[in-house]
């Protein structure tokens, strides 16, 4: 049975949680297990999945999380280097599934986020149980 983690940054709660059901639903209509974590915020999201990683506990990886452009460089930052760093744990073999949502305003996040327009955390756990199918095949 597949195992997934989890690890959804909090930072911005509702959404968050939207973004979590969707995910979940995913994973629960696939049959596979799962756990949740939560970090603080999008740029701690693949220092949590390597940490995770060494445990071997897991399978595949669901990323979580909402950065809002705001009115500083902060945006490209958080957004550029947490797809940076889940890219690079994919490229050593993890299989992750990266549902950070990366918006200009609120609105955006809720269509994305909510299961019943974009689901992008479903899309996200679908995406990881499809790299943990790929890896198996590969073998």
């Amino acid at each position: 049975m597949t195992h997934i983690l989890i690890v959804e940054a909090r930072f911005y709660d509702a959404i968050a949680d939207a973004e979590l059901a969707g995910a979940v639903a995913v994973l629960d209509a696939a049959g596979a297990t799962h756990e949740r974590i939560t970090v603080p915020g999008a740029l701690e999201i693949p220092g949590a999945i390597a940490l995770a990683e060494a445990t071997g506990r897991f399978d595949g990886y669901v990323a979580l999380g909402c950065v809002i452009r705001g009115e500083t460089f902060h945006f490209e930052v958080v957004a550029g280097e947490s797809a940076r760093g889940i890219m690079a744990l994919t490229l050593d073999g993890m299989a992750i599934g990266n549902g950070i949502l990366t918006v200009e305003n609120e609105a955006q996040a809720w269509a994305r986020a909510r299961a019943s327009e974009k689901d992008k955390g479903g899309e996200a756990a679908k995406a990881a149980l499809a790299m943990v199918a790929l890896r198996g095949s590969l073998g």
